[in-house]
């Protein structure tokens, strides 16, 4: 009976089970992912991550010790030489499992498990960290004014440095003068206009007679 076991023991043996997941350790350091069913996958996690933790101390004792669970030199360099210095600042929590739907035919709950500091495009998507919000009501009085008081000297720089409302005002001012010379001129075409007026009905008035 299992009471209150909870290792599962994913239908095998206790010699299967390890020689599996011990294959599946050195695959996964290798190849930095792999894709497997979701329940080997959390089983896995708790293999590798201590391996992993382990390979942190680069010592003799902790190179034989992560021998004895893989069986694979190559595996194992390639853990204290490379791994090892990826995660070196990480605390824990060097796998993620991405779940990819169910299998055809047993309906197997699949995913993906890989190592968090390989996979580049998470990595990319990091945003940067942003400050924490205060409320306005919180600022002070001293901080705001300044910013008012610029905002209006710059409103009113812009306002006179503008051309069109300083050729409006130049049109303005030229108003009166064009009036005075519109004024003075009116009075002399009404006398020009009139001698022509009476030479006009004095050759008209024989034609007549």
């Amino acid at each position: 009976m299992r009471h209150n076991n909870k290792i599962n023991h994913l239908g095998r043996t206790h010699s299967h089970r390890e020689a599996m997941l011990s294959n599946m350790a050195v695959s996964l350091i290798t190849h930095k992912r792999i894709f497997t069913t979701l329940a080997k996958a959390k089983e896995l996690r708790k293999y590798v991550e201590p391996l992993i933790t382990k390979s942190k101390d680069d010592t003799t004792h902790s190179r034989r010790v992560v021998f004895s669970n893989l069986r694979d030199k190559y595996a194992v360099t390639e853990l204290f030489k490379d791994v090892s210095q990826k995660i070196g600042d990480r605390p824990g929590g060097y796998t993620r499992i991405i779940k990819t739907g169910n299998r055809l035919g047993d309906n197997a709950s699949m995913c993906f498990i890989e190592l968090v500091d390989y996979n580049e495009l998470m990595l990319k998507d990091k945003k940067a960290p942003t400050k924490a919000k205060t409320r306005r009501s919180r600022r002070k009085a001293d901080d705001v004014t300044p910013d008012v008081e610029l905002k209006t000297t710059n409103q009113k720089a812009i306002k006179v440095e503008t051309p069109l409302e300083e050729s409006v005002a130049e049109v303005q001012a030229e108003i009166p003068a064009v009036e005075a010379e519109i004024v003075a001129e009116v009075p002399a075409a009404e006398t020009t206009e009139a001698p022509v007026s009476e030479t006009a009905t004095e050759d008209e008035a024989p034609k007549e007679a």
